[in-house]
């Protein structure tokens, strides 16, 4: 059974929308929104039915909260209101509500508009997952090809992918960037993340799978590989159009070589300059080529890679990063050794 959050702080409303609604929906019927954010804690609604006006904080505030969240930003919100200027509608929408229902509401209408939207929701979620699980298959076959052309560096963006994941998961529970990733869909993030050297298709396999120490030419023409990689999406995005998704692959693909002290590469962005993303993969990346083997050289063990970006952190590397780095490095160590 669907679960429909009612906020509204009338008592009399409440009573009405729930006994509308008890037959079809789990209800929970909330005074506040300040309680509806403590329920949200513990439970995710199919739908929420907001008013308007309340005091602390009005249903606008709220809807913008949750818009905001990474967590609660796909909640559908229909508003509850006594109001029916264009004004409010106009607004309302903008800010991402899917409907208004006016008080006193008719039980049948009310019952008609949530089901109408509660299956449109199933739909677009469901071509939405589709969507998804397309593009992680496209975006796991095109790193492959980058992986499998770079004989050096098997399981290289598995590895990375799950560095990522605790890298961040840890930030946010320091507060550590937090502001700068609220909205973040993690799991749409990581996966992007897998595209950051693309580019690496446009570099010659005589350079990309040399044996040896490269040149200082040859160093150039695979530091290009930055470039290339925001090339190839650039135009992947000029044929399907800007997403999320698109955006963050250009940011790791372009960034994670940038330097916190300003002579990394492409552009010698500095300090935070350089996109969140980027400098959170160039911990990430540098790690785990630390710790590999490659035909140039012998691995590094973990102690020694720690050290290494520990003694590079505010030079090489943003130095907040850094510390939440060195706080999970057991953490990388055990998924090195399982993967």
């Amino acid at each position: 059974m669907k679960t429909i959050f009612v906020v509204d702080d009338s008592d009399t409303n409440l009573s009405m929308a729930e006994s509308a609604l008890e037959d079809h929906y789990r209800v929970m019927t909330i005074p506040s929104v300040v309680r509806m954010f403590t329920l949200l804690e513990k439970m995710t609604p199919d739908l929420i039915l907001l008013d308007i006006e309340m005091p602390e904080m009005d249903g606008f505030e709220a809807l913008q909260r949750l818009k905001s969240s990474g967590l609660w930003s796909d909640i559908p919100v229909m508003f509850l209101t006594g109001r029916t200027d264009e004004e409010v509608e106009v607004r309302g929408f903008e800010m991402g509500a899917i409907d208004f229902v006016t008080k006193p509401f008719s039980a049948p209408v009310l019952l008609n508009r949530i089901k109408t939207h509660l299956d449109i929701d199933k739909i677009i979620r469901e071509r939405t997952a589709q969507l998804h699980r397309l593009q992680n298959s496209i975006v796991s076959v095109l790193a492959d090809m980058v992986e499998n052309r770079d004989k050096g560096t098997g399981g290289h963006i598995e590895r990375t992918s799950v560095y990522i994941k605790i890298l961040i998961r840890e930030m946010k529970e320091r507060g550590v960037y937090a502001g700068e990733m609220v909205g973040w869909d993690v799991d749409k993030l990581i996966s992007s993340a897998r595209m950051h050297d693309l580019g690496k298709i446009s570099i010659t396999d005589i350079i990309v799978n040399k044996p040896g120490k490269l040149t200082d030419d040859e160093y150039e023409m695979m530091k290009t590989h930055a470039v290339e990689g925001e090339r190839i999406i650039d135009e992947i995005i000029a044929k399907t159009g800007e997403g999320e998704f698109l955006r963050n692959a250009r940011l790791f693909a372009g960034c994670h070589h940038e330097r916190w002290d300003g002579r990394g590469y492409p552009r010698g962005l500095k300090g935070e300059e350089i996109p969140l993303q980027g400098r959170i993969m160039a911990i990430v990346d540098v790690y785990d080529a630390l710790v590999s083997e490659r035909p140039y050289k012998k691995a590094f063990s973990d102690e020694e890679a720690v050290n290494i970006i520990m003694d590079n952190a505010g030079t090489h590397y943003d130095p907040e990063i850094a510390n939440v780095f060195y706080e999970v490095k057991d953490l990388f160590k055990a998924v090195r050794a399982k993967l």
